[in-house]
């Protein structure tokens, strides 16, 4: 007889890179976000997500899920908008979503993981990720805020290099490429694809916001064996 497995809410599920990950860590995965995403590889509901986690927290349907993972929007505090942006007077308002987020993650009762990447949003960084430690052609650090659970910090191995392209006027070699924006050195999509280890999309834009898959493949594990743990 096969056992069920472990489901996951992918909230701002984006193109599933993220959900990619848990199901290679063992779950089944649903999820929501508010665009269109023909090409989401996961059961989805397409709608905001905070009001379709109220209807599954209402409802009682949110007790399906052992796990919710949210890469709620924060571009007001990453790193680009708060650094080159703010520096050349570009920008404008910009949703920060990470406090609301929470606020209802808190309210489901469920273990919980809150994805941002570097800059100055609200999370506690219980974990943090890097491309080097799946040896991975991109670095794409990202922060994670675990909610109910816990697990130990990897270590984190010292860079092998540049990331390939331009700087402030100087082109250096190296080993990762640069999975955002276009020019200057800057990846392709099918290096993209590569580096991160994402084969079902090839939309620019959707690859510049993904994580690698490697990364919640490695906390889905975590989340499981924890649990083990406990019950055991």
């Amino acid at each position: 007889m096969t056992t069920p497995r472990s489901r996951v809410l992918d909230l701002f599920s984006r193109a599933g890179a993220a959900g990619k990950g848990y199901e290679d860590a063992g779950f089944q995965v649903d999820g929501c976000d508010i665009a269109d995403r023909p090409r989401y590889p996961f059961p989805y509901h397409r709608g905001d997500a905070l009001e379709y986690l109220v209807h599954l927290i209402v409802t009682g349907n949110i007790e399906r899920y052992a796990l919710v993972h949210a890469s709620p929007p924060c571009q007001a505090k990453n790193t680009l908008t708060v650094g080159t942006n703010h520096a050349r007077g570009w920008g404008g308002t910009h949703e920060d979503l990470v406090a609301p987020t929470r606020e209802l993650l808190d309210r489901t009762g469920l273990p919980y993981v809150i994805e941002q990447p570097n800059g100055r949003a609200e999370i506690r960084k219980d974990l943090s990720l890097c491309g080097e430690m799946f040896s991975l052609g991109v670095l794409r650090h990202r922060n994670f805020e675990l909610g109910r659970w816990s697990t130990v910090q990897p270590a984190h191995p010292r860079h092998r290099g540049y990331v390939r392209g331009w700087r402030h006027g100087v082109y250096r070699d190296g080993p990762y490429i640069a999975a955002y924006g276009k020019g200057g050195g800057k990846g392709d999509v099918i290096e993209m694809q590569q580096a991160m280890g994402i084969t079902w999309t090839d939309v620019h834009e959707k690859l510049t916001e993904a994580i690698p898959p490697a990364y919640t493949k490695w906390i889905g594990t975590a989340f499981l064996t924890a649990r083990q743990e406990v019950i055991v």
